[in-house]
């Protein structure tokens, strides 16, 4: 494994999130599309491959973390403006990485 500096972490923008809507993308197998609420900063569409792990309305209100200056993707689907934080793999699963309770959506994570 490679290693960064503090500088190259810093370039990350990690935010807290409130899932607000979240639904199976029916022409994929493994995507969900998330509406996020990041607070002032505003609304973001993410498409996160958890489709096996989780139900869309199991995410409704969960609060999640948010790469929130990932260069945006086109995909066939939509346009994926970031990326949620989650840990696992294809023989254990996938679990959503998330902030304890206090967290507002919008807080930056240091």
């Amino acid at each position: 494994m490679s290693e960064i500096t503090i500088e190259d972490f810093m370039k990350l923008d990690l935010r807290v999130a409130k899932v607000k809507e979240a639904e199976a993308v029916e022409e994929a197998d493994k995507l969900l599309k998330l509406e996020l609420d990041l607070g002032e900063l505003g609304n973001k569409t993410v498409f996160a491959g958890m489709k096996q792990a989780y139900e869309p309305e199991d995410l409704i209100n969960k609060m999640v973390i948010c790469v929130n200056n990932l260069k945006h993707r086109k995909m066939r689907f939509g346009t994926s403006e970031g990326m949620i934080l989650a840990a696992g793999d294809d023989e254990i699963g996938i679990f959503i990485l998330s902030p304890d309770q206090g967290a507002k959506p919008g807080m930056q994570v240091r």
